[in-house]
């Protein structure tokens, strides 16, 4: 087995994958999306994060439309391949309800992380607070 070698992603019959993006200094979960092919490229050509809309059937960078972007210092893959990780630096928050974190709350509805912004004041009520602006190619 050559270690140097890329690894060949596996995507489900989507095309897609989950990646999580963790902050590559603290180690803090802050999100998880999906992948595709064309993200992966992107993020890896650009340096910063890109996902894949399932909802909107598109590429998306992240904080095209907030300002929140994801500079990514590591792409790492799990050990089938079939799930990223994005070690990244977060500028602003990463949820879009305005929290630092997605994770923001235990299961029991305790609010334990910190809000970082007001979405409203950051997305039009159309979009549901979901990033909008696909990147152009």
């Amino acid at each position: 087995m050559n270690d140097d070698a890329d690894v060949t992603v596996e995507f489900d019959e989507d095309g897609l994958v989950p990646a999580v993006a963790q902050d590559a200094e603290t180690g803090e979960v802050l999100m998880l999306a999906y992948v595709s092919q064309e993200a992966l490229d992107r993020t890896r050509e650009t340096g910063r994060a890109h996902y894949y809309s399932r909802s909107r059937d598109e590429l998306w960078e992240k904080g095209a439309t907030s300002g929140h972007i994801q500079t990514v210092r590591e792409v790492r893959v799990d050990c089938d391949a079939d799930t990223l990780l994005y070690l990244v630096e977060q500028d602003g928050g990463a949820c879009h309800t305005g929290y630092r974190s997605c994770f923001h709350r235990t299961i029991e509805g305790d609010v334990v992380g910190e809000r970082v912004f007001d979405p409203d004041a950051v997305y039009d009520a159309e979009t549901d607070g979901e990033e909008t602006t696909e990147t152009e190619v």
